[in-house]
């Protein structure tokens, strides 16, 4: 088992998942990635949902409250990015031409954060650790293993990002496809389709990639525990198989099949 003890500054380090039912997501999390779960309380009325695998923290989630409802915010999938300081990088989100819809914040002694939109509409969060609060294990079945930035403007989101955490965004070799690589350090950590490739009713957004043993079967199963299934499975050569989802409330994402090689 694979597991992750630290983060290097642009690594996607946590996940989490913002529900209008956190029980029943914790069913269905259960049943279709073997997550187990702890529950901590955030106030009178709120607890907040750990997610693990195999004993290894692996994302969190908690139910969307009345005022983030009324103002349209659906469930979703929330995708944080480790930085080495919140605010430093929160400045360079805003000078590059985003916006900061949560400015930076203290988790109790746990870590600092801050909630941005990029230029082009997608949001994600930034993470300054001080006491944990990251993903434990990756390359495990229902582990986080990539993330894509689905978008109409890859040219400005090129620009935005490669700014502000030590990215580059790249053509693979010999690719035609317009599929950029999201390159972090050494490590190939996620990408950015083409333009065409976004559901033009689908606002600007991160989708994140969980792995399985067999994305069929997965995805047959997700059906049964009542999700929908957007896309897929289908094949990418060379690469693997994968499908397009959402769970029951509404949060998408992905699930992916890596190509076995003998």
């Amino acid at each position: 088992m694979p597991t992750v003890e630290s983060h290097k500054p642009g690594s996607f380090c946590w996940i989490e998942l913002g529900t209008t039912d956190q029980a029943a997501a914790k069913t269905f999390y259960h049943s279709l990635f073997g997550w187990e779960s702890g529950d901590f309380p955030m106030g009178p009325s709120e607890t907040y949902t750990v997610f693990r695998l195999k004993g290894r923290d692996t994302g969190g989630g908690y139910t969307l409250r009345p005022d983030m409802l009324a103002q349209g915010v659906p469930p979703h999938w929330m995708l944080y990015i480790q930085v080495p300081s919140a605010d430093e990088t929160s400045a360079k989100i805003t000078a590059a031409g985003g916006k900061l819809m949560a400015p930076p914040f203290d988790v109790m002694d746990i870590g600092r954060m801050a909630v941005a939109q990029d230029p082009t509409g997608a949001v994600f969060s930034i993470w300054e650790p001080q006491k944990g609060g990251a993903i434990g294990i990756a390359g495990e079945a229902g582990a986080l293993c990539w993330a894509d930035l689905v978008t109409s403007d890859v040219e400005a989101a090129k620009k935005f990002y490669e700014s502000i955490f030590p990215w580059q965004l790249s053509p693979g070799e010999k690719d035609t496809s317009g599929y950029l690589h999201i390159k972090n350090g050494e490590d190939f950590i996620g990408g950015v389709p083409p333009a065409h490739f976004r559901d033009p009713k689908a606002p600007p957004h991160w989708l994140l990639y969980f792995m399985v043993e067999s994305c069929d079967a997965s995805t047959a199963k997700l059906r049964e525990l009542g999700g929908r299934v957007f896309a897929g499975p289908m094949t990418i050569e060379h690469v693997g198989r994968w499908s397009i989802a959402s769970d029951p409330q509404g949060a998408a994402f992905a699930l992916f099949e890596a190509e076995k090689h003998e």
